[in-house]
Parts: structure tokens; C-alpha cells; sequence
């Protein structure tokens, strides 16, 4: 019997799945908060950065093709609209 324990505690145990909140539950106001107090780190502000390098202040050659350019617009949409979550988490 002791043996068997002892393998059931050695077995490797499944990743915990991550739950993404759903969206309609939770409230705009809480959510631009959370963005607010995330970015406000030292991480926070480390990868804000980061981003923005990514982003923003890339450039594409002439020769970028479209499907690129759409990629590289898609990523700075969704920067922007982490930074006004930012921005309206501080100020209300």
C-alpha cells in the first residue's frame, strides 16, 4: 500500500489550465484599474517599452509586403488601446 502512494505522489501531475475571465463579467472600470496598477511597475513600465519599440517606433522598408504592414498596424492598434486603458485606469 505505501509503495503505491509513494508512485501516485511521484507521477508528474497536469499543468493547471489558466482561466480567462470572461469578459461581460467583468466591469470596465475594474479592468482599466488593473491595466493601470500592471503598467504602473517597474516590469510594467519595462515592457511598455519594449512594446513600443516593437511597435511604434519600427519602420517598415518600401518593399514590406502588405500582408507585413497589416501584421505590424495590428500590433500597434492593440498598443494603443492598452495604452488608453493606462491612461483612463489613472485618471479615474
Amino acid at each position: 500500500m505505501m509503495l503505491r502512494q509513494l508512485i501516485n505522489k511521484l507521477r508528474p501531475q497536469p499543468l493547471k489550465r489558466f482561466e480567462v475571465p470572461q469578459p461581460s463579467r467583468m466591469d470596465m472600470r475594474d479592468i482599466e484599474k488593473a491595466f493601470a496598477r500592471l503598467f504602473s511597475t517597474t516590469d510594467g513600465q519595462a515592457v511598455l517599452g519594449y512594446l513600443n519599440g516593437q511597435t511604434f517606433m519600427r519602420a517598415l522598408g518600401i518593399d514590406a509586403p502588405d500582408s507585413t504592414l497589416r501584421y505590424l498596424e495590428g500590433q500597434r492598434a492593440l498598443l494603443s488601446s492598452i495604452l488608453r486603458l493606462i491612461e483612463r485606469g489613472r485618471t479615474n
